[in-house]
This record gives C-alpha cells, structure tokens and sequence, in this order.
C-alpha cells in the first residue's frame, strides 16, 4: 500500500486479523462491496448550524473520497483484502477519488468503472454540536451490464438493503460470502419490513435504534434486536452514546458494550467504521462481545478526526491509542479489561497517540 509519491502511509494496514486463518484455496477478497462513491467535503468546527443570509467560517476542513468509500477504507485499514465495485467520474473528482482508494489504501477497483461525461457526486457536509448536516449533489451512473464474475468470490460482502431485492446479495451469499447488511433512513416513511427481504441471505444486519425499532414496531431497540433475529441469524443494533446492543439467534447469546466517551469532532462515517471493526472481529472468530467492543472502539476513534474515509483507524492507531489509555490516570480499570483482549493482537506501536493525519486536501501540486 504505497503512495505515489513512494510513502507508505501512517494507516497503511500492519497487521493482517485474517493471518491465522487464511488457505491456499481461499478467495482472494476478503470483503466485496458496491454502492456510490461520493468526493465529500467536510466543515467542522462550527459553532452553530449556518444561518440563513449569513456566511459562516470553519475551523477545520477535509476533502477525501466519501460514500461507500467510507466502508471500504475502513475495511482496508484494517487489514481486509477489500474489492469496490463502483462508478467514477472521468473528472478531477474522480480521478481523485479512484487514486486515494487504489493507490493511497490498497483497495481493489478491478470491479469499478470510470464513466465518460459523468461527473462526480458531491457531499457537503458540516459538523457542529456533534452532529452533522449534510447537502448532496449528483446524477445516477449510466447503467452497465455486470462483469460476468461479479460479485467475486470472497470470504464477505458488505450491502445496503434497499426497497425491492438486489439480486447480488442472493449472488454472494450462494458463492459462500458471508452477508452483512445495514440500511438508510426510509424518506417515505413507510419502514415496510418487507423492504428487508435480502437479510434471508445475511449473516448479520447492523440498523442503528431508531431504524431497528420503526422496521419491527417496537418501543425498545433490545426488543428491536431479539425480533430482527427472526429474519437474520445475527442482530447488532447501534445505541448512540449508550453503544450497542447484539443478539445471536441461533445460540441465544446477547451482548451490550457501553460507548467510549471521546471528544468528537465530525461523526461522518462513523457508523461505516462501525460495521467494517464488527466485519473484521466476525471474520477472525471473535467472540460476540469483544465485536461489539472492537467495533464501537474504531468507530469512536474515528470521530476524533474529521473525514468519513479520512477518519478511519488502522492498526497503528489502536495499538497507539490502547498504550496511551493504559498509561491515563483517569481511565476506570473496569472498562480497560474490556479491551484486554486487544493485548494479544496488536503491534507495537510506533509512535505516540494522537497521530498525526494527513493533509486533508485535494492535492498539491508538485514542486520542482
């Protein structure tokens, strides 16, 4: 995972989760995914929410590829062989956008396309009083006949369901992915549980409290979560600043991991690094707690940085973060050993938390 200007970056993944486990007969992908990539745009750093006839200024900026990219780069920064299927713009946008993913994390765009005459979707998004506003612009990619092997075997996929059945998720499952799925806001209003028929082919289905509980009619996102397992083996409803809330079916085992209380800057993302740490511990074997901790943890780090694909954590980030915590006189020992099982996983850490970022930009030109 090297630069073009020949710089491995400080993210680039250093550990592989999957080492132990993997075969010479194994797919090459660990994680297939598809959806839209957007070049987002992000402001935080505002005090309020702008007002109308006014000009605000930020404290902070990004730019870096956004949408589905979010999901993606996570997976990759933690060390999953990650394929994209998706549609690029033949604009600097996306130019931009197809570079940052391929060459700057590693993530396998043989699937993806770049469309003539079509420019990039765009996401403004700003951040204040911990929550973000969004504004979006975009064409719909000109449709394509799929490659004749997509989706590519591999070891997961990753879906967004939508109203009516998108036939590569029943493709994946049946070529032995592992199916994991979330979903959006319905803007109709009418949260029919038939819009989820694709979790008959889904392992795990990762919908935030509010999403839970308006598809299964209930007044609690636990009660939410036990109902969804009648649809899909695995259930992990997220609980905002409460964390998360899972239930296995077919054993009957429940967990709740409480969140880590950080100081977050721009929360763009952070649900996509949600499902990719719950992806990666599923995948090694994880028990169903440590997921839902290992989770919640990249997810929290990755508020503390501005940018969806930007914010993601790598292994260095956790292994960083996990000395400096154990050195905090205020952190509570109790809530520590939840992360105990960390120990044995993580590399050295190279360099002292926070990290430094990258320069959240579009580029620089380069100097003579």
């Amino acid at each position: 995972m090297i630069t073009r200007n020949g710089e491995r970056p400080e993210h680039a993944a250093c550990l592989d989760p999957l080492a132990a486990l993997r075969a010479p007969d194994d797919p090459d992908c660990d994680v297939y995914l598809t959806g839209n990539v957007f070049l987002d745009i992000i402001f935080t750093g505002l005090d309020s929410a702008p007002v109308r006839g006014t000009e605000s200024w930020a404290r902070g900026m990004g730019s870096s590829p956004g949408g589905v990219a979010n999901m993606a780069t996570a997976l990759a920064r933690l060390g999953l062989r990650t394929s994209l299927a998706a549609a690029f713009g033949d604009d600097h946008y996306g130019e931009y956008c197809w570079d940052a993913l391929e060459q700057g994390e590693g993530i396998d765009l043989s699937f993806s396309r770049t469309v003539p005459g079509w420019h990039s979707p765009v996401t403004v998004s700003m951040a204040y009083e911990g929550e973000r506003t969004m504004v979006s612009h975009g064409h719909e990619a000109p449709p394509t006949e799929p490659a004749p092997d997509c989706p590519p075997p591999a070891r997961a996929a990753i879906a967004s369901l939508q109203p009516g059945r998108a036939e590569w998720i029943g493709q994946a499952a049946r070529k032995g992915a592992r199916v994991f799925a979330d979903v959006g806001w319905d803007e109709s209003g009418r949260w029919d549980p038939h819009d989820l028929a694709d979790l008959e082919h889904c392992e795990a289905f990762l919908p935030n409290a509010e999403e839970a509980m308006r598809y299964t009619r209930t007044d609690c996102p636990r009660a939410a979560a036990r109902a969804l397992t009648e649809k899909v083996p695995v259930a992990v409803v997220t609980l905002g600043a409460e964390g998360a809330y899972a239930v296995d079916g077919a054993t009957g085992e429940s967990a709740q991991v409480p969140a880590i209380e950080v100081e977050a800057l721009d929360p763009t993302g952070a649900g996509d690094v949600f499902v990719a740490g719950f992806v990666t511990g599923t995948l090694a074997g994880w028990p169903l707690a440590d997921r839902l901790a290992f989770a919640g943890l990249t997810a929290a780090l990755s508020v503390q940085e501005f940018g969806g694909s930007l914010s993601a954590p790598g292994w260095s980030e956790i292994a960083a973060w996990w000395q400096y915590v154990q050195g905090c006189d205020q952190q509570d020992p109790a809530a520590l050993r939840r992360y105990a099982f960390l120990e044995s996983l993580l590399p050295a850490p190279s360099r002292a938390w926070p990290l430094p970022r990258a320069v959240p930009t579009i580029g620089f030109g380069r100097s003579a």
